[in-house]
Formats: structure tokens, sequence, C-alpha cells
């Protein structure tokens, strides 16, 4: 999946529909084309029930950390479960079945889908694939979310996993680049693998809103040094939790529609 990164008219997401009831894409059509996912999705239904975001429609993007830390990450499937995890809780979020992925170091390192249809085993070999791992800038990863979902002219939220095992070089960066994007409808959340006591993304989870971004655009929160070992619904209900608060200011400050 290549990024388009030619400017687009501006989009009105105002004028976005009500979010309906029903998961974007039924447990029977999960069962029949992803059937290793059911308990995932089964988990993540539970969740959205908790936080009262069930029928929530949202673009669910993926962006994973490719620095060289995060090599046993990768190496003890770490990442392929957070891949599987997304992909589940997109199914309620989007009827499309695609999660587009964003891998990032130095640079934007390359990107692609995982899907219902190809999701198994698919992370290593993408990662495998890209060559040199190297230094953690996340504004470049987060632009290029932002400029593919402005491109793409979606009506609903995005919402945005972004996993990291560490503080990023350009600090100043990625604080403009998440501020910035606050009157955008795009939700951030982050997820600290490792041990690293993640001190800049608990201050870029508290920036004031006011005084630095309209509406408080991101969560974090860390998944310790071995991510595998919290449970799917620890996972689901951390993901969440920030989210439905997000929407509703959103909607106050006119971010969002609906």
């Amino acid at each position: 999946m290549a990024i388009d990164y030619r400017k687009r008219p501006r989009i009105d997401y105002r004028k976005a529909a009500a979010a309906p009831v029903a998961p974007a894409i039924s447990l029977e059509k999960v069962s029949a084309r992803a059937p290793g996912l059911v308990s995932l999705y089964k988990t993540a239904a539970a969740s959205l029930a908790e936080h009262r975001v069930e029928g929530q429609r949202a673009a669910v993007y993926l962006v994973l950390d490719r620095s060289g830390s995060m090599r046993p990450y990768y190496r003890d499937g770490s990442v392929q479960h957070l891949a599987e995890q997304a992909l589940a809780l997109a199914a309620h979020f989007d009827d499309d079945g695609v999660v587009p992925v964003v891998f990032f170091s130095t640079d934007v390192d390359g990107t692609a889908e995982i899907s219902l249809d190809a999701y198994r085993d698919r992370i290593n070999p993408l990662h495998e694939s890209l060559g040199h791992m190297g230094r953690t800038n996340y504004h470049v990863a987060m632009q290029a979310v932002i400029d593919h979902y402005q491109a793409c002219g979606s009506r609903d939220p995005a919402f945005v996993v972004f996993q990291t095992d560490g503080s990023p070089t350009s600090k100043a960066a990625a604080e403009h680049v998440l501020c910035t994007a606050a009157r955008l409808p795009i939700f951030w959340q982050f997820v600290g693998f490792g041990e690293d006591e993640f001190r800049f993304l608990r201050r870029l989870d508290e920036l004031p809103v006011p005084a630095r971004r309209v509406v408080d655009n991101a969560g974090f929160f860390a998944a310790g040094r071995s991510p595998r070992t919290v449970s799917d619904k620890e996972l689901y209900d951390r993901l969440l939790t920030e989210f439905p608060a997000w929407l509703s200011a959103a909607r106050d400050a006119d971010v969002v529609g609906g």
C-alpha cells in the first residue's frame, strides 16, 4: 500500500452519519473469513460494550516501531499478536476488514495492509523485507497516517494503534504533530513495549487542553517487557479507556461530526 502525498481538497468531517448499533462486520463473516480471530473479536466486543462505544465506526490504523531495540518483539511474536488484536478490533469499527500498517524507524520504512483474508504470519516477513532498522521518529509515522487518512476521504474518525518501545529522537516534532492533529478526527492510542519508563509518552498523554491542543487526542499504556502476557481483555480495555472521552470532546469541539 503506497501512501499518496499529493495535496487533496479539504474534507468536511462534520457531515458524518450517526454511528449504527451493529458491528461493522458480523461474527458470522469473521468466522467464515478469519476463524483464528473469533476469540479476539468476541473479547473486543465485550470491551466495546463496557466502554459504551459498540457500534461506533472508525478507520483503524496500526503503526509499528522498527528501531533496532524492537528486534526481540518481532522475533517472539509480540508484534504479530498486536496486529491480530488490532485487526479484530477493526472488524467492529470498519466494514472493509483491512488495517493499513505503517512501519517506521528513522523514517517511514514501509507501508502495507493486513486484512481478514491475509493476516497470519504476515508481520515478520513484511518487517524483514524492509532492511535496516534505524532510530525512532514518531512524527514521520504520524504524518504518514494523517496524509493517508486525509487522502482516503473517510467520513468516520480514525483510531490509531501506535506501538513503540522508547522515546522519539525528535520530541519537539512529535509534540508538534500531535498538537496540530488535535483538530483532525484522529485518536492516537500509544502502546509501549519494553522496560522504558516512557516519560515522554506520559507527557504527550497529559499535554494541556486547550493551551496546547483543542482536545485530548491521545492515550497511552505500557504493555511491559512481555507484551504477550497482557490478556486480550486487558489490552482492549486499555486501548479503549480514553477513546470514548475523546469522541465526546471531539464532537463538542466540532472535530468529529454527529
